[in-house]
């Protein structure tokens, strides 16, 4: 099938402990492992800051509906600032459809730089933005223009740093590689946790409503320069140098990417589940925890802070286990259960829960969600071909984002609203934990175009 595609996958690459390549056969001469290992961690340190940037938004929901959608009615409030958080999911297909063929023609490094210069830049705007009492109805017009250009950069984020670590990783260790990819988007979150949690802590609503909450935005600046200058210093990945010295590039990457529905909708489904469970348990969940349960925020910072620990730790873990099993769908359709279980105990329980008492719910969710999180990229760059990963990555990921994942938040707070019911958030998260899970029984190893580089 790769021949249909008219694309050659060929490919010796020797195993390391980090699941980093350290030799390429693609007429490009040997990678160094040093190099390897280098332009691994630099795009790694760089998707920390992006998740950052991205994800802060979603921590400050409440005092940027206080500021911008000042409704009189602190639910309407809340559920607007995740109308807008969720409007970027749907503007990032847009960035995937300019940004993976961008990667697939010009290359990854420089796409995943003109990503983070949008991201950041857009981010330190929002810090610097009046509120709706300063300029009226222009502050939240304006807001809504800076979370669509994040919404283009997280488009063509993912599937180009996911191409890039997967065209750097060793042959049968793709699973130990990406899942590092998962692990810093945790990472990412949490900082962007500490920073607008601790920060709501030490100075409390009325200071973070009235100043408190532009700071997080504005370390995006200084953050958004390190992190240029970390992938500056990158080298392309060798099996797009190699695609490129063959003349091999597509021409016309989305055209043909589009060409392969079957595969689209593969990578769609592998992600579909990561996607709700990951706003689940580091975005909505903070929300959740104080505004609906009634937690403090003392608590709902620790809630946060452990499930991202747990998955930090457990990612690679699966991404290894992953890598172990002749097919690694079947681990997926295994944890995607475990997800689907430990969301029906957490959510059955939350209600009349206390800290203590919805403590091993919590931490049931939180190990099914790290056993879940270090497969799906793996996955997704397997069933597609060098020549058109990002775009394939891009397209399929994002429109699961856009449909299962940035949503959830609004979708999680409007049936709540909607049926006066604290629980009823499950019934959302188990539709997207079947719609991965028969996805995925419809993998067939002809699909995996791109599993042996």
């Amino acid at each position: 099938m790769n021949s249909e595609l008219g694309i050659t996958v060929d490919g010796n690459h020797n195993a390391s402990e980090a699941g980093v390549q350290t030799t390429q056969n693609h007429g490009q001469g040997p990678v160094r492992p040093q190099q390897g290992k280098r332009a691994f961690l630099g795009a790694i340190c760089g998707h920390i800051f992006e998740w950052y940037d991205y994800a802060i938004y979603g921590f400050l929901a409440v005092y940027i509906g206080a500021n911008f959608f000042d409704s009189g009615d602190p639910a309407v409030n809340v559920i607007s600032a995740f109308a807008v958080f969720a409007l970027a999911f749907f503007i990032r297909p847009i960035g995937g459809i300019i940004f993976g063929p961008l990667a697939d023609k010009i290359g990854r490094k420089t796409t995943l730089l003109l990503v983070l210069t949008m991201m950041s830049g857009a981010t330190m705007l929002m810090g610097l933005l009046p509120t709706t009492a300063s300029i009226g109805v222009m502050a939240p017009v304006v807001l809504i223009l800076l979370r669509l250009v994040q919404g283009l950069s997280a488009g063509g984020e993912l599937g180009t740093i996911n191409t890039f670590i997967a065209e750097y990783s060793s042959k049968g260790r793709r699973g130990s590689a990406t899942s590092l990819i998962a692990a810093a988007s945790i990472v990412g979150l949490l900082l962007g946790a500490f920073v607008a949690n601790g920060m709501s802590w030490a100075l409390g609503t009325e200071a973070m409503t009235e100043w408190g909450w532009r700071v997080p935005f504005l370390l995006a600046g200084p953050l958004g320069l390190l992190a240029v200058y970390i992938r500056m210093k990158l080298e392309e990945s060798p099996d797009f140098k190699a695609l490129k010295a063959e003349n091999g590039t597509s021409k016309s990457p989305l055209k043909e990417t589009l060409r392969h529905p079957k595969q689209l909708f593969l990578v769609f489904s592998a992600v579909t589940l990561l996607g709700s469970s990951i706003y689940l348990v580091m975005t909505y969940s903070t929300t959740y925890l104080t505004a609906v349960v009634g937690f403090d925020w003392g608590p709902t910072f620790g809630y946060v802070v452990l499930a991202g620990a747990i998955a930090i730790v457990l990612a690679p873990i699966s991404g290894y286990i992953g890598d172990k099993f002749t097919r690694r769908k079947n681990y997926l359709i295994l944890t995607s259960v475990l997800v689907a279980l430990a969301m029906v105990w957490f959510f059955f329980a939350a209600p009349a829960a206390t800290p203590s008492t919805l403590l091993a719910p919590w931490i049931a969710l939180s190990i099914a969600f790290g056993l879940l999180l270090g497969n799906p990229l793996a996955m997704m760059s397997e069933l597609l071909p060098v020549r058109l990963r990002s775009t394939g990555s891009a397209i399929g990921y994002n429109v699961a984002m856009a449909v299962f994942g940035g949503s959830a938040p609004f979708i999680a707070s409007s049936l709540i609203a909607w049926t006066r019911d604290p629980s009823s958030p499950v019934w959302y998260f188990l539709f997207t934990a079947l719609v991965s899970a028969g996805g995925l029984m419809l993998i067939r190893d002809g699909d995996l175009l791109g599993k042996d580089h």
